[in-house]
């Protein structure tokens, strides 16, 4: 099997939120979401979204250095 980034999906419970994607981001979300789901037949892409943006952000060092320095300027350190 293809090794993905996403394993699996978590359940959590979802905030709801509308979003217009690029006609090639929808056809590689299709294509992620049939690869991820195998033999098991088609997951919702939407489902996808979350996972993903989560391990873009957690990847985003400049992100990270952003919200840490944010923290500590919050707790007044």
């Amino acid at each position: 099997m293809t090794e993905l980034k996403i394993k699996e999906l978590p359940d959590e419970k979802p905030v709801k939120m509308s979003v217009a994607l690029p006609p090639d981001v929808h056809r590689n979300l299709l294509a992620y979401a049939a690869l991820l789901s195998g033999n098991d037949g088609v997951m919702d892409p939407a489902r996808l979204v979350a996972p993903m943006l989560r391990q873009f952000m957690m990847s985003d060092k400049g992100f990270a250095r952003a919200r840490r320095k944010e923290k500590s300027h919050l707790s007044g350190k």
